[in-house]
């Protein structure tokens, strides 16, 4: 019986069944699709060895007019810029105070009552006066770190022993106790937990007065310098904690997988000399406060804006997470933290200089203070700001407003019959959710509907017009630019705009929105890989907090195709010539460089596979029998020695039924080939299956491999039983 070539339709279909879809592919991951066959994607590999504090949700790359090449890397907790593979952070200050506004800064040390309750994990003190909330205590020689504190009966609670070394035997009673937590008091200082503060001024805590007694630990080095807040005393909103650490130690050198570490001997603990405040002149440099990396929703009374709905009703409101816009005005940035202030980093003063709030440049008139993101437009040079506060209401934020600036301005904001700057309001939604800039317009999405921006000259300068209502976006990261389209998720469905809003034909579509961590939409994020003409979207699975799942559209091919992998942000090649992401894993990636997982050292396998749907001879009536295969598999460039992928044949007696196993329904055999001679594979494959229905998957989980899959034959014959 003459062999039959299986021949399958690119992309993955999961709205039917199995069955119905015969002749298609049903399942994948870590593949794509290249002239209607699929192959492996390419790998991944660390930018840097540096990581960053928080979760990076932006990235922008630029070249200045010296040919430098600068990488803007937004995170919850800070905002660096990337050169020569080092980041710089350049996070802008939104207070630094007079002299004096920072009224104390006060360690604490006591006496131990009694021993230490090894079984309980207790310390009893005998005053816990300038403790933490949670902390680290040193003992002798012994660090210890507690949880929790008991002010009432002066009790250091939930307490684990050794640190940052060996466990002591035991610590009698009046042993003496220092802490590593300094207490600062600074009315009205609006910081968070977690958020920077940078002292200068502050005199060592033994001085008094006269010069420094040097009897204490907590010198002058050691207090100016910059800090993350530990906590915030609750109930005092003019308290908060910082955990004192070796003069001289940066922030940068403790950033380890995202958070700031503490290691040996990084902490410097009080002693019983250590017990002034710090002076009358230490001055508190407060960086933007940091933000979430997850959205939080709360439900209840006083969640949401007052009269968002009826008396007595429960109100669900979302904290959204940290989300930083950027664009370049020139070779200089700006950005903006979401619902936040916005900033202006210049070139010419160095990565080692902070961005400055856009509203304190000099002859600045109105600028905005707050916003939901920055854009410089760039056909007519104007900077725009969307859901800002308004020329008459600056510091009160308008979701719904649009500000820009008098042409090639960063700082002329008041509406003039001399200038073109002005102000639009959108006229549907509630909120800006996002704006997207293409070759003729921008276009503005809010929660409900769609507008179209255009430069349409003086005296209005901008004009904005109703594209679609009804319609819905993920959110600030889910929409992509290609050429003159923007191609988007929204909450249940896929969205395209080339002159008119349609929706996508999407054959996955179910298989996506059925397994989707709802509460963390806001994370969605889509990338554009224009090698490939693919726009991917990452987004949080059902049981995920994180993104760990994509897919992807191919807007050539018009065809979909899916997989797992853990992304916050994409980036396209250009400046950088791979394209990059960020993970949850705080390093940034270059993505299509090699064949392997990059995230371990060494480097690890991608495990990829792509499985059809069944086939059926004739009506699927009667039993088959596969007897040979003759694979069509090619692993060219791969660098592996001796490639090799797997190949499966499932069969089916009923489409209703699992998978028969063993010799009743499955065998496995690697497909050998070589990279000296690519043409080198197994000529065939001998089988003994038997069934009504069978499919054909392929995977591999081999470093250095990849493969492209093209048109096996099968030697398939009826067996003559129905």
């Amino acid at each position: 019986m003459p062999l039959t070539r299986l021949q399958f339709k690119p992309g993955i279909n999961r709205e039917t069944t199995s069955s119905s879809n015969e002749g298609g592919w049903f399942d994948s991951d870590k593949i794509r699709f290249r002239f209607g066959y699929p192959e492996k994607i390419g790998g991944w590999v660390k930018y840097t060895t540096e990581s960053f504090l928080g979760k990076c949700r932006a990235l922008k790359a630029w070249m200045a007019l010296d040919n430098t090449k600068y990488l803007g890397v937004g995170t919850s907790n800070k905002y660096y810029i990337e050169e020569g593979l080092t980041f710089s952070d350049i996070t802008p200050l939104r207070l630094t105070t007079s002299a004096g506004d920072i009224s104390a800064i006060n360690a604490a040390s006591t006496t131990i009552n009694a021993s230490i309750n090894d079984s309980a994990r207790t310390i009893s003190l005998a005053s816990t006066t300038n403790f933490a909330p949670s902390g680290f205590v040193k003992i002798g020689s012994e660090e210890i770190k507690y949880d929790s504190i008991d002010t009432t009966n002066n009790d250091l609670l939930a307490c684990t022993r050794g640190v940052h070394g060996t466990t002591a035997a035991s610590h009698s009673s009046g042993a003496a106790v220092g802490t590593s937590t300094l207490k600062v008091t600074h009315t009205s200082h609006g910081a968070t937990v977690n958020s920077f503060v940078t002292f200068s001024g502050a005199l060592a805590l033994d001085d008094h007065g006269s010069g420094t007694d040097s009897s204490g630990n907590i010198t002058a080095n050691i207090l100016n310098q910059e800090y993350q807040i530990d906590a915030v005393e609750v109930g005092n909103a003019n308290t908060y904690y910082i955990n004192a650490r070796t003069a001289s130690t940066t922030i940068k050198s403790l950033t380890s997988n995202g958070v700031v570490t503490f290691g040996a001997g990084t902490l410097v603990y009080s002693n019983s000399n250590d017990d002034q405040t710090g002076g009358s002149s230490i001055v508190g440099k407060y960086q933007v406060n940091v933000g979430l990396d997850d959205s939080v929703t709360s439900l209840g009374w006083g969640a949401g804006p007052w009269n968002a709905g009826t008396w007595n009703t429960t109100v669900s409101t979302v904290d959204t997470m940290r989300i930083w816009s950027h664009d370049n005005f020139g070779q200089d940035l700006l950005i903006n933290v979401r619902d936040g202030e916005i900033g202006y980093w210049r070139k010419d003063n160095g990565t080692n200089t902070r961005a400055v709030l856009l509203n304190s440049l000099s002859g600045s008139t109105l600028a905005p203070t707050v916003a939901k993101q920055i854009m410089v437009s760039d056909i007519d040079r104007h900077v725009i700001v969307f859901g800002c506060d308004g020329e008459t209401t600056i510091g009160t934020q308008d979701p719904l407003l649009i500000r820009f600036a008098d042409q090639e301005s960063l700082t002329d904001w008041k509406t003039e019959a001399t200038n073109t700057a002005g102000e639009l309001r959108v006229g549907s939604g509630s909120e800006i959710i996002m704006a997207v800039e293409t070759r003729q317009q921008i276009l503005v999405f809010t929660d409900v509907s769609l507008h179209s921006m255009q430069f349409i000259g003086p005296p209005f300068t901008f004009g904005i017009s109703t594209i679609a209502e009804g319609i819905t976006v993920a959110g600030p990261l889910a929409a992509v630019s290609v050429e003159n389209s923007v191609f988007w998720m929204g909450q249940n469905e896929f969205y395209v705009f080339s002159g008119s809003v349609q929706r996508l034909p999407c054959t996955v579509k179910d298989h996506v929105f059925s397994d989707f961590n709802t509460e963390q939409i806001e994370k969605v994020v889509a990338g554009l890989n224009s090698e490939f003409a693919e726009i991917w979207w990452y987004y949080p699975s059902a049981n995920a907090t994180e993104n760990d799942k994509y897919v992807i559209f191919n807007y050539e091919q018009k065809i979909w195709y899916f997989g797992s992998l853990n992304r916050t942000v994409w980036m396209d090649r250009g400046v950088k010539s791979l394209p990059m992401a960020a993970s949850a894993d705080y390093h940034l990636y270059n993505h299509e460089t090699g064949f392997d997982d990059g995230s371990t050292s060494p480097s690890s396998a991608i495990s990829a596979h792509i499985q059809s749907s069944q086939i059926d001879i004739g009506e699927g009536d009667r039993f088959l029998l596969l007897s040979k295969v003759l694979p069509d598999i090619t692993f060219r460039d791969s660098t592996s020695n001796a490639p090799k992928a797997n190949l499966t044949f499932f069969t089916k007696n009923f489409p209703g039924k699992g998978f028969a196993q063993n010799q009743a329904g499955s065998v496995t055999q690697s497909v050998a080939g070589s990279t000296s001679v690519i043409e080198q594979f197994t000529e065939e494959l001998n089988l003994r299956l038997r069934g009504r229905s069978f499919s054909l998957k392929i995977d591999s989980s081999e470093k250095e491999v990849t493969w492209r899959l093209g048109t096996p034959k099968v030697d398939i014959r009826p067996d003559g039983r129905r």
